[in-house]
């Protein structure tokens, strides 16, 4: 089976491990229809480069499918991994069901993507090995995922610039860099005025 074929429905992938009215479920497919309109308002300006922009919106769609290993009581997972595994889970799950190309989305996306250093140096509890977004594709649903959070009540609505960089900032500074460089090249105006607010000019 290849990762791309007619007639794939990621609600029904979903449907497979999800009861859509659970807490988890409904978050999940919230959150992830939220990604998937942004990855998408940002593939389609990205005429230059021809993203896949079905492949991007199955994607974001599935891009946390792994979050009901994880325990994450606040958002409704009951299972027993860290919350940061839910990345590589996702992945394991997706090469199971035949989808490789979606699997390395999963793997990919937590955080700004985690290299073999951060991993290492950090003490993650994942497999030590690269986990940076490599494609086009992956680096668009990576950074639209970062505007919308699974927590609280409005998790559809979307994060300013502000907030999504001072979180991102936590996680280090290849982290940082890694996701200033993708809102320059994906959002050059609103990375732009959030530089000026910083600045104080």
């Amino acid at each position: 089976m290849t990762a791309c074929f007619a007639g794939m429905n990621p609600f029904d992938i979903i449907a497979r491990y999800y009861d859509p009215a659970s807490d988890a479920g409904s978050r999940l497919i919230r959150h992830s229809e939220a990604v998937a309109e942004k990855a998408l308002f940002i593939a389609k300006n990205r005429v230059c480069r021809k993203p896949d922009l079905q492949f991007i919106k199955d994607a974001a769609l599935l891009h946390d499918i792994g979050i009901f290993y994880t325990n994450a009581p606040s958002i409704g997972c009951l299972g027993t991994s860290p919350y940061v595994c839910h990345g590589y889970l996702g992945r394991a799950l997706m090469e199971e069901l035949g989808f490789p190309r979606h699997a390395l989305v999963c793997e990919r996306h937590v955080g700004a993507g985690l290299s073999a250093d951060e991993i290492s140096t950090y003490h993650l509890p994942l497999p030590v090995r690269d986990m940076v977004p490599e494609t086009l594709e992956e680096e668009i649903v990576c950074y639209a995922d970062k505007f919308f959070s699974k927590n609280g009540e409005n998790t559809e609505k979307e994060l300013p610039m502000a907030a999504v960089m001072a979180k991102i900032k936590t996680y280090g500074p290849a982290q940082l860099a890694r996701f200033k460089t993708w809102a320059e090249r994906f959002e050059a105006s609103v990375f732009h005025l959030w530089q000026l607010e910083t600045s104080g000019a």
